[in-house]
């Protein structure tokens, strides 16, 4: 993987700047603008993911009805091409399939677009402080919503790999045939995400399932009562926690990050979610290794993903 160049040799942080944050969701759609350091009150709706088009209507006027502002970022639930800010795939938002999105919005908007993924982009959130400081060099962030995202920055700006966003570690296999090798997949990624893979069993989807199993309409139930102590509902939570601190051990075996946050929906319930994973992770981590790396629930909550999109608008040169 490459990194985009670090702080030192490049521009500071522009803490004047009006830029707007758009994160796009496989449910909903949220924006917020960024005036110097302050955000503002961000409003979403529903993703319109009837096509293409409606979608991109949906995030322009949503940009417009926040006023003038210099640049717009957005975060995709995607995988996103480095050069052209292109989305190629999406496991949770089938509108968002090989469309070139930076163009698309720059041709609508009338200013620079940044294109990310949603995951990168809450990573960039957490690692800026409310006075746009750097608190990180190295942080990693795992958003448990629909999917399990993923995202790592280095410096304050996302890691990327060779032409796209890439670190999707929700798609990490973490089962294998035991009958045989590899578990079956498919060439055009129609089966994404695979039973095999870690999103399958530790994503907001993975704990819709979980509740429905065990009588509850879906995972908001489960975790709303799990912050009313509900036994059942909290040894959930604790399971899909456990699950997601397997992915928290590849990554602190692969890259020994100085945090990992858990960000997104479920991690509403806080501790709840963060300490079974922080326990499971402790124990599959190669001893020696990640220390000092702490594990907690992300600071901007909700906001992450807007603020991080916001931020990113400052910090990608024009061209």
């Amino acid at each position: 993987m490459t990194a985009t160049p670090g702080l030192a040799g490049s521009r500071a942080m522009d803490r004047h700047a009006r830029t707007v944050g758009v994160d796009v969701g496989g449910t909903k759609v949220a924006v917020a603008r960024l005036d110097g350091t302050t955000l503002g009150p961000f409003r979403e709706e529903p993703t319109d993911g009837s096509s293409t088009d409606a979608l991109l209507d949906q995030i322009v006027r949503l940009v417009a009805d926040l006023g003038t502002v210099d640049a717009v970022g957005v975060g995709a639930p995607s995988v996103v091409r480095n050069d052209d800010g292109t989305v190629t795939r999406s496991a949770n938002l089938h509108a968002f399939r090989d469309v070139p999105l930076r163009t698309a919005l720059e041709d609508r908007l009338g200013v620079p677009v940044r294109v990310d993924n949603d995951a990168n982009l809450a990573a960039v959130s957490e690692a800026w402080d409310d006075d746009l400081a750097l608190t990180y060099r190295s942080l990693a962030c795992l958003t448990v919503g629909t999917g399990l995202g993923s995202g790592f920055a280095v410096d304050g700006r996302p890691l990327h790999g060779a032409h796209t966003s890439a670190f999707e570690l929700g798609h990490l296999t973490v089962q294998v045939d035991p009958d045989g090798g590899a578990p079956a997949g498919s060439a055009d990624g129609s089966r994404a995400p695979y039973v095999s893979s870690l999103e399958h069993w530790a994503s907001g989807r993975a704990l819709d399932r979980l509740a429905v199993a065990h009588g509850y309409a879906d995972g908001r139930a489960v975790t709303a009562a799990a912050e009313r102590d509900d036994p059942t509902a909290s040894d959930l939570v604790r399971m899909l926690g456990e699950r997601v601190g397997v992915g928290i051990a590849a990554v602190v075996n692969l890259l020994e990050p100085e945090v990992v946050v858990l960000a997104g929906g479920v991690s509403r319930v806080g501790e709840r979610l963060v300490g079974p994973a922080r326990d499971a992770a402790r124990r599959l981590v190669l001893p020696g290794v990640g220390d000092r790396t702490t594990i907690t629930v992300a600071r901007h909550g909700p906001a992450a993903g807007v603020r991080g999109a916001a931020i990113l608008a400052r910090l990608d040169p024009v061209r």
